[in-house]
């Protein structure tokens, strides 16, 4: 059976098609700029799933990844990251638009759904957490997919690490998320920046210490800068306060570490299982709990969409 998946990001939607005998194996590939607001974001879906069909075989069904607050319905009721897009029906616009039987969920669920396919997450206890503009994560719990009464599981990103802390789009203040994510570590360099801790960057940047972005730290990190390896090591202590929180409420086996962040995984994991063990309870005295990178890349989102959506074909 074709299954057809998207990932809608901030900035890309990206899809794929795949047999649902073998959702590792992507079948044809499709990407276009994330519109702004639930008309136009309807309309790209569509775009999308029209030249994944024109591409292949007839699909037997579609799955939906965005980040936000998606219930059991489909309906997205919030989506920060999507230009504030609230209470949007999406599942039933998608099902009326495309005579396709919809599946609309959390995108970082969809990562979830994929490794434990066919990627990192081989475990029927696991903890999949996307570490990209923002914070999701999906719960893999007795091997089924733990959404909640409403289907909102699986928003770290906004539990509060620091209640006087830098404001977040959501409203609140001192979000995980604005310490953890890609937007936390351009907030670590700001700071950084700011006190005269990373001068060379700022040149780097023309000067403007709010110019500085994360990927100029990692960059100059990865050459060894000293002071830019220091905001890494910031980034992961604050990745491993949230890991260990969650560890300590869930228990996972394993957990999997996903999206942009994870492209510096080799500079953020040794520091960040470092700082998880000092901070879990039992620390070395429990058993040990496997923190991996994703094995999916970009596509994640995408194949667990369309996982999903097979499953439900």
């Amino acid at each position: 059976m074709i299954s057809i998946g998207l990932d809608v990001g901030g900035t890309k939607i990206l899809g794929i098609s795949i047999d649902a005998s073998d959702p590792g194996t992507v079948l044809a590939e499709h990407r276009v700029a994330t519109p702004e607001g639930g008309a136009g974001l309807v309309d790209t879906i569509c775009e999308v799933l029209e030249a994944l069909v024109a591409s292949g075989e007839a699909p037997s069904a579609l799955g939906v990844g965005v980040p936000g607050l998606v219930d059991r319905e489909g309906r997205l009721h919030v989506g920060p990251h999507l230009g504030l897009i609230e209470d949007l029906p999406l599942a039933q616009l998608l099902t009326n638009r495309a005579t396709l039987p919809t599946v609309v969920d959390n995108d970082a669920n969809c990562h979830a759904v994929a490794e434990r396919a066919c990627g990192a997450a081989r475990s029927d206890d696991a903890l999949v957490v996307t570490f990209g503009t923002g914070i999701g994560a999906g719960v893999i719990a007795g091997g089924r997919l733990l959404r909640g009464t409403n289907g909102f599981a699986g928003e770290p990103g906004h539990m509060i690490v620091d209640r006087d802390g830098l404001e977040c789009p959501c409203g609140q203040r001192g979000c995980w998320e604005q310490y953890a994510s890609g937007t936390g570590l351009a907030n670590l360099a700001r700071i950084a920046a700011h006190e005269r801790r990373i001068d060379g960057i700022v040149l780097e940047a023309g000067g403007d210490p709010d110019a500085v972005r994360g990927e100029q730290v990692t960059a100059a990190a990865r050459a060894g800068d000293p002071a830019a390896v220091q905001i890494l090591d910031e980034l992961a202590g604050w990745m491993a306060l949230g890991l260990a929180n969650l560890t300590n409420l869930l228990d996972p086996a394993v957990i999997v570490v996903g999206g942009g962040l994870v492209e510096a995984a080799d500079l953020l994991l040794p520091k960040l299982r470092e700082d998880f063990t000092s901070m879990v309870m039992g620390g070395v005295r429990r058993p040990p709990v496997t923190i991996v990178p994703a094995a999916l890349g970009e596509r994640a989102g995408a194949i667990g969409a369309a996982v999903l959506a097979a499953g439900s074909a």
